[in-house]
């Protein structure tokens, strides 16, 4: 009895070890040519950070209705600036 359990284990062993790797399904397996896109294709789908410039008035007063629902935020933008009263409480500028 032992040998014949031992006899089926070996066949499925190898059974599995011979049978064909491709048989996975397609969404499983990484696309290999896709890896890679062009530089204009990648620029469409991330999106660059604009460089720092001025704050129009209609973003400075959205970013400081923000801070002025947290007390800290509020009064470090009386005493730091609203900038640096968003950047330190809720991170960098969204635009």
């Amino acid at each position: 009895m032992k040998t014949l359990v031992v006899l089926v284990l070996c066949s499925l062993v190898v059974t599995c070890l011979t049978s064909d790797v491709d048989s996975q399904p397609a969404a499983d397996q990484p696309a290999q040519d896709g890896l890679f896109v062009e530089k204009e294709q990648a620029s469409t789908v991330v999106r660059q950070k604009r460089a720092a410039g001025t704050l129009t008035q209609f973003q400075l007063e959205s970013l400081r209705e923000v801070c002025e629902a947290n007390l800290a935020c509020e009064h470090m933008m009386d005493t730091n600036g609203i900038i640096a009263a968003y950047n330190a409480y809720y991170g960098p500028i969204p635009y």
